[in-house]
């Protein structure tokens, strides 16, 4: 752990991919993946073992067809054990639901709500985006397993604070920040209207033009 891992960004706009060693760089890293809709990490390896640690899919299917297709089911495997970090370590950082874009049409943005396999079927708002957590251990070359990992009680409180999130959010409506911000819409539901409506726009008048206007009105008759 201390020798350090480097991580793989993906810049999902411009198909570019950049190395992070870390901790050294960790600050210059996070400016990046503090925006997720660009930038995603797609795989963790560790410095000391020379091995991936973790790898991610980082597909956007609105990027690859230019208009909303459906959800994005992303999917990540973490090696746990053996110089890399523990079981309960991986799935700590789970116990808070983070604001991720998805849920309805996938341009809201919704608290991650980890969940048994039996409760992995989103229906409120199509959401709160599910996370499941499949358990494996390797012996002789095989997956043995799975065990279910958020079928745990000790993650109930990560629920109850996602649905309350999800409230709060759905009492914004169509608004930011419940909404995703336009750039990403872009790519969504947004086109398509736009293109419908593009000729009703028109330009505003400029300030002489509406101050001339206010003053012609003053003129006594």
């Amino acid at each position: 752990m201390h020798a350090g891992f480097l991580f793989e960004i993906y810049d999902l706009y411009e198909e570019k991919v950049i190395l992070f060693d870390c901790p050294t760089e960790l600050y210059d890293m996070l400016m990046f993946i503090g925006a997720p809709a660009r930038y995603v990490v797609h795989s963790v390896r560790s410095k000391a073992l020379g091995e991936v640690a973790a790898a991610t899919s980082t597909q956007r299917l609105s990027l690859i067809a230019g208009k909303y297709v459906g959800k994005d089911d992303p999917v990540m495997f973490v090696r746990c054990q053996s110089g890399l970090p523990a079981v309960g370590e991986v799935l700590e950082p789970f116990s808070f639901g983070y604001t991720v874009g998805g849920a309805m049409r996938g341009s809201h943005h919704a608290p991650l709500l980890p969940v048994a396999t039996r409760d992995a079927h989103p229906a409120r708002f199509d959401g709160p985006p599910r996370v499941v957590a499949l358990g494996f251990q390797i012996k002789d070359g095989k997956l043995i397993g799975p065990r279910d990992m958020f079928d745990d009680p000790s993650f109930d409180e990560a629920r109850r604070q996602a649905n309350q999130a999800m409230d709060y959010l759905r009492r914004h409506g169509p608004f930011e920040p419940h909404r995703l911000p336009l750039e990403d819409l872009e790519y969504t539901t947004m086109p398509t209207i736009a293109h419908r409506i593009a000729d009703r726009w028109k330009p505003i008048s400029g300030p002489v033009v509406k101050a001339e206007a206010m003053a012609g009105a003053e003129q006594p008759q």
